[in-house]
């Protein structure tokens, strides 16, 4: 009896979850409006992110790497320590920042993609920051000598060992999607999780997940995890390509 009872709930299960899985899909296939607007807006908010932080990263990971000044070291350690910064704490800052009462309230940021832009960028610089410094750190050893010898400035050894470390920072710059795509705690803090306005992947499979909506969820849950393979491999092959030519 027992064992019915038990094979009899397992099978409603099974059924309620390929049915769930069957209108996820329906709705990736279908075109979803809503689906669509959300992936949309998190591609664009993400990469625009990611996009600021290398621009910033890059350039400070060589200078903490070769430049030499006072504090170098104290800098690296606070920059490598912001790398684990939690999430919820950064959307509280940039919250009180950008709130009618902070000292940016009067550019009204606030629940707006600007404003998770911005909460992401301050997550994710530090991790590219420090990745790409150590990348620059083993390149500098290797071509140390090499490039005394040459007597270039500071200014045209790091240009050098950047261009020559485009494709090693690569990993660098996906760490920093990866970080960014999976955000949920400063984003929902700044944003809102507004819907057509502020509401992104991570946090609208937060917000149908407690609401009950799991076709939704799931449906915006399998497009990030395609993404998130199909950017990894995209720039996996970039990377696997770049190093063949090299030593061709």
């Amino acid at each position: 009896m027992c064992n019915f009872a038990f094979n009899e709930g397992f099978t409603i299960l099974m059924q309620d979850f390929l049915a769930t899985f069957s209108q996820a899909f329906q709705l990736i296939f279908s075109f979803d409006k809503d689906l669509y607007e959300i992936i949309g807006l998190s591609l664009s908010v993400t990469f625009a992110a990611v996009l600021i932080s290398c621009i910033i990263g890059f350039p400070l990971g060589a200078i903490l790497a070769i430049g030499k000044f006072k504090g170098r070291n104290f800098i690296r350690l606070i920059v490598t320590a912001f790398m684990g910064l939690p999430p919820v704490v950064v959307g509280l800052v940039v919250y009180l920042i950008l709130s009618a009462n902070g000292p940016l309230g009067v550019l009204q940021l606030l629940y707006t993609p600007t404003a998770m832009i911005i909460a992401q960028v301050i997550l994710v610089t530090p991790i590219i920051a420090a990745l790409s410094s150590q990348v620059i750190i083993d390149l500098n050893e290797e071509y140390d000598e090499l490039l005394r010898s040459l007597g270039l400035s500071s200014f045209a050894k790091m240009k050098t060992l950047l261009f020559d470390a485009r494709y090693s920072l690569l990993t660098a710059s996906l760490a920093g999607l990866g970080r960014a795509m999976a955000e949920v705690g400063a984003v929902i803090i700044v944003g809102g999780n507004i819907n057509h306005v502020t509401r992104m992947m991570t946090t609208a499979i937060a917000l149908e997940t407690s609401r009950g909506e799991l076709a939704l969820a799931l449906g915006l849950g399998t497009v990030l995890i395609l993404l998130t393979i199909s950017i990894n491999a995209a720039l996996m092959m970039i990377h696997s390509n770049a190093r063949k030519n090299a030593y061709a």
